[in-house]
């Protein structure tokens, strides 16, 4: 960690001097317990210090953030890069710029509030700016998780309905179709037949809706997130993913996951399923990542207990992105851009996310549409 921070924030204060702070708290101690992203960086770039908050931001431990080159990270183009190098340059008054998007590998798009304060201070060996990020969307994302967990609910219950309502009259329609099978002209069978069939076809769906009217708390016990993923790789790169390049960035150190293996495999299948058929024909890649992350705490559906969901994982392709139209709608029951979808599949990862008492979230635009699913960890001593 960068020596001299705490007495070179008791120094400098967005470029005012003040008297020396006589708290008992160390400097170094308040940026650590900061929600926000802290970041010092010196005038060719490096980062000296971050905080756990910007090591959450940027998904990479601190070993790797310090010493390295926030353009790493960050485009070199940012807006933020150039807001850097102004703060730099100006040396005496804190800079503030709103609605700024970050880009990177690891970020995604970002909307940030940013305060730029440059830092003057012997140990610093040159000039130096604190940055501080404040997150926009956090509150939009809680706002997305609420409702995919308002539509898994509401499915719920519709599916209910269906499976009582409407299997029954479907029973009845098949079976007069069958007793007219018998007694109508050779040529007309063909009609008895199709509805037959149609009637097949829907109690096939009405079937899978069931599945979201178990209510049941799921069994659950530690399993191995890469297994699951890789697994999950094989079974898309032998059938319906053949043509896709997989690219993998896991993190080996990740502790189990607490949860079901076979509803793990399904949600990661249905989304390595839905990129597969966004990607181009040629050039289509998939990136699937693990990492570690704190600060995300949320309830378990049907208990009073809350789970901390440290564990991520993300499915990335580089297919044409959701249409914006049906974005904010994406995991409603019915709503698909496929000619033949049911609009079903992402319903139910929602739901099986949902019984884990994970929270899942996408980020689309045209060549970069990544799925985030926040999953708890297995701890033996719960």
């Amino acid at each position: 960690m960068w020596k001299g921070l705490a007495q070179t924030m008791a120094l400098t204060s967005f470029g005012r001097k003040r008297r020396p702070s006589k708290s008992p708290v160390p400097g170094d101690a308040i940026l650590d317990a900061l929600p926000h992203p802290v970041l010092v960086v010196a005038s060719d770039d490096r980062i000296l210090y971050g905080n756990p908050a910007a090591e959450q931001f940027f998904g990479t431990g601190i070993s790797v953030l310090i010493g390295s080159a926030l353009t790493e990270f960050i485009r070199y183009d940012s807006p933020l890069m150039e807001l850097i190098r102004k703060g730099l340059a100006e040396g005496v008054s804190g800079l503030h710029e709103y609605d700024i998007v970050i880009d990177g590998p690891r970020t995604g798009s970002r909307l940030v509030d940013v305060q730029v304060a440059p830092i003057v201070d012997a140990s610093t060996a040159g000039p130096a700016v604190l940055l501080s990020l404040i997150e926009r969307s956090m509150a939009h994302k809680i706002d997305r998780q609420l409702t995919h967990r308002g539509a898994a609910r509401s499915i719920t219950g519709m599916a209910m309905a269906l499976a009582h309502e409407i299997k029954n009259p479907l029973s009845g329609i098949r079976g007069a179709a069958q007793l007219l099978e018998y007694n109508v002209p050779e040529g007309d069978r063909m009609l008895t037949q199709l509805i037959c069939k149609e009637a097949d076809r829907i109690v096939n769906l009405i079937g899978r809706m069931e599945q979201f009217s178990d209510g049941r708390p799921i069994e659950r016990e530690p399993v191995n997130i890469h297994v699951v993923l890789e697994h999950v790789r094989r079974l898309a790169q032998n059938g319906f993913a053949s043509h896709v390049r997989f690219i993998e960035h896991y993190d080996p150190s990740l502790p189990p996951v607490f949860g079901h293996h076979d509803m793990l495999v399904q949600i990661f299948l249905n989304l390595v399923k839905n990129a597969a058929e966004a990607v181009p024909e040629e050039g289509g890649e998939i990136t699937m990542t693990t990492a570690f992350q704190h600060g995300l705490r949320v309830q378990v559906p049907g208990t009073r207990e809350r789970l901390d969901l440290p564990l991520v994982v993300t499915v990335q392709d580089n297919g044409q992105g959701v249409p914006e139209d049906i974005r904010a709608n994406l995991f409603d029951p019915f709503v698909t851009t496929k000619p033949s979808g049911t609009g079903l599949g992402l319903s139910l990862v929602a739901k099986a996310v949902n019984d884990h008492g994970g929270v899942i979230e996408v980020d689309s635009r045209p060549r970069r549409t990544v799925f985030k699913v926040m999953l708890p960890m297995y701890n033996s001593k719960a």
